[in-house]
């Protein structure tokens, strides 16, 4: 069996599907489904059973899944980067993280199982990048989040490599992913997303105004990956066990805000009209400027799959889903 957290939410739900087409639907799916539309999300995939979070951890904790667990992949987290509660951050993010991770040695370990745990780490760990965006784990200690949500990340980062878990395990560090099944994620879901049905309506778009001397307005630059190019890389680790580590999830490519745009309304048929705004004051010196991942750890890993062009995937999330209305699975 194969535990998804965040199995209902926007990656979580993106690897279930790839499971499902390529045949496996014993999935234990893991989440928290609110009052929201997140449940939509699974409406059309296969998998074993669903279990509320605090539920499953219990459970597994008690010694229900001992025999039957063949891996986690742990994508569950509160992905909001301008959460203010680091408390809650703290233990949905981190503690829960930690209890997954010791449960993990404890079966891998002293049971001898052979189990695979991937987690989602984030490249907000990254903080402005005056570090690079190399998925070292000698350098994890120079890093500096710019948020607390990157900081709940990174504190995991930290204690795996201090127990020496990193060895066995993956993190995996996704990039700005954008795509089908994200609708639920409200603000924080991506720009493409948020602005499609302005575009396709009135024509046009807002993008926030630069107030860094290097960057003009919309040439701030992002590394933008499909979701299902990042499933893909994500599960090259499920099927190949000798990897551990922390790995950067993106295309190895910077694009601005501008050429996403243009994505967009190239797909949408139409004009690029853009609007510049200034950028929200709670953003003012937690912004990244510049994200790329540096994808040389996990291509020497073995991962060969190239990921689909800015325009390529902008068109197929906007005219498969977006405009069709369709979830994954629907095709």
């Amino acid at each position: 069996m194969i535990i998804v957290t965040g199995g209902a939410g926007f990656i979580g739900s993106a690897v279930v599907w790839a499971l499902n087409r390529r045949g496996v639907d014993d999935i234990l799916v893991v989440d928290r489904l609110h009052s929201g539309d997140k449940w939509k999300n699974l409406s059309a995939l296969k998998f074993y059973d669903y279990l509320d979070k605090e539920d499953f951890i219990d459970r597994l904790e008690a010694g229900q899944f001992a025999s039957s667990v063949d891996a986690i992949i742990h994508l569950g987290a509160c992905s909001s980067t301008t959460e203010r509660d680091a408390d809650y951050l703290i233990e949905n993010n981190y503690r829960y993280t930690c209890r997954l991770a010791d449960w993990w040695e404890f079966e891998s370990r002293q049971r001898n199982k052979d189990i695979r745990f991937i987690y989602a780490s984030s490249a907000a760990t990254y903080g402005g990048g005056e570090h690079g965006y190399v998925d070292d784990e000698r350098r994890i200690h120079d890093l500096r989040p710019l948020n607390m949500y990157g900081y709940s990340k990174h504190i995991f980062d930290l204690y795996a490599n201090k127990r020496g878990l990193l060895k066995n395990i993956v993190g995996l560090k996704y990039f700005n992913v954008f795509g089908p099944n994200e609708e639920h994620k409200g603000d924080m879901r991506s720009v493409v997303s948020k602005v499609f049905a302005r575009a396709r309506d009135e024509g046009t778009i807002s993008l926030f105004k630069s107030s860094h001397p290097g960057y003009g307005d919309g040439e701030q630059k992002r590394d933008f990956v499909y979701v299902k190019d990042a499933v893909e890389m994500t599960l090259f680790f499920l099927e190949n066990h000798s990897a551990g580590g922390l790995y950067n999830v993106g295309t190895g490519t910077a694009n601005t805000w501008n050429s996403l745009a243009a994505a967009l309304f190239g797909a949408l048929g139409k004009s690029a009209h853009i609007d510049y705004v200034d950028m929200p004051a709670e953003l003012a010196g937690k912004y990244q400027y510049f994200t790329q991942a540096d994808t040389g750890k996990i291509r020497a890993a073995g991962c060969k799959h190239t990921c689909m062009s800015l325009e390529e995937s902008v068109k197929d999330y906007v005219q498969g889903y977006l405009l069709t209305g369709k979830y994954l699975g629907d095709e």
